[in-house]
């Protein structure tokens, strides 16, 4: 990865992150507290050195909320805040970066400098404000400690878990994230086919699936979404989303309406595969969603994997100049699957790791 891939892909994660972040609590600007929660919830070591010390995204979150407080307090004035709610990022427009946050996110894209996640960490925790030193001595530890530690972290080699290697005709893209949920929990999202609308955001439902059922049932109600039988080479059918989440109409051609689902491979509670189709759409090819789940510091390890059938003989020669489009197309996909998934342990109402 070039450092001009790798500084635009982790400004693009945090910015991301962050903003979510900051339309919990009815904000359209994002600051630093809101850098500092993105960060805790990277992939790279940057995020691992601020998780082993404690700092969770929900202990991060109170120690904000307790930050902003105190401030307020520091004004003479006693209010209570507004609780924060679920995100509504994905749901509404308008967010930026504060000046402070933009200008330091630039440094660590600066010459000289790593240009990743670890490059973030360093510039907020040499932050003059005090702010960051305020957070962290919540959790009993310095700026100075952060950075001791993630120096101690550069010098041991990073494992990643990467995908397959793509196969004749075919593009693949993988991507690596952190979800904030137990290993678990995880796993029941992922192997559930009533819960992809959760993180596919193109299908809006999945019908059930009857054939088969894995437990015999007096009901004489459909099952729901999820409770067909769970094997390799069950289908289910999807149908796609046809409003925006603010409610705007989504225009959506008819022969992308509908999608079958087949379970490819399953290996609880680590590994699945869903292959989607357009069984309405001759031209469109099957793309392959894999998961693969570890246990890592504070939740789960995530590699997601997406496998493109790609045209064979002349076409393949004529499309050739348009994989690095396709290529760029899969790691959005990508970074809004994983996103959704993070998302969805993040919301107000989702279930929270046991901090202890």
């Amino acid at each position: 990865m070039s450092r001009f891939t790798r500084y635009a892909t982790t400004s693009q994660t945090l910015s991301l992150t962050a903003m979510e972040e900051a339309s919990r609590r009815g904000l359209r600007v994002a600051d630093l507290e809101d850098l500092f929660l993105a960060l805790v919830l990277s992939d790279q070591p940057a995020g691992r050195v601020l998780r082993e010390r404690g700092i969770t995204i929900h202990t991060a979150r109170a120690a904000v909320e307790e930050y902003r407080k105190e401030q307020i307090e520091s004004l003479g004035i006693t209010a209570d805040l507004p609780p924060s709610g679920d995100i509504v990022f994905h749901e509404t427009r308008g967010y930026e970066w504060s000046k402070r946050a933009s200008d330091l996110i630039g440094r660590a894209g600066q010459k000289g400098r790593t240009a990743d996640a670890a490059a973030v960490l360093r510039e907020l925790m040499n932050e003059p404000s005090g702010l960051i030193t305020d957070l962290l001595r919540r959790f009993d530890t310095t700026p100075a400690a952060i950075l001791a530690d993630l120096e101690r972290s550069s010098t041991t080699p990073t494992i990643r878990r990467g995908g397959p290697a793509p196969r004749r005709g075919e593009l693949t893209g993988f991507n690596e994230s952190f979800i904030p949920a137990p290993m678990e929990d995880v796993w029941s999202m992922l192997s559930d086919p009533g819960r992809i609308p959760e993180w596919e955001p193109a299908i809006a439902i999945v019908e059930s699936c009857i054939a088969n059922p894995p437990f015999p049932t007096d009901s004489t109600e459909d099952p729901k979404p999820g409770e067909g039988q769970r094997q390799v080479g069950t289908e289910w059918t999807g149908h796609a989303q046809t409003s925006h989440p603010n409610g705007k109409p989504l225009r959506v051609k008819e022969k992308y309406r509908r999608r079958t689902i087949e379970l490819l491979q399953v290996t609880p509670p680590t590994h699945i595969a869903w292959n989607f189709a357009y069984p309405d759409s001759k031209t469109s090819p099957p793309v392959i969603t894999a998961f693969t789940l570890s246990p890592t510091t504070g939740g789960t390890h995530l590699t997601t994997t997406m496998n493109w059938s790609g045209r064979q003989g002349w076409q393949s020669r004529v499309s050739r100049p348009l994989r690095p489009l396709r290529r760029f197309l899969i790691w959005i996909r990508l970074s809004q699957i994983s996103g959704s998934i993070s998302r969805s342990f993040r919301q107000a109402q989702a279930p929270q790791i046991n901090e202890a």
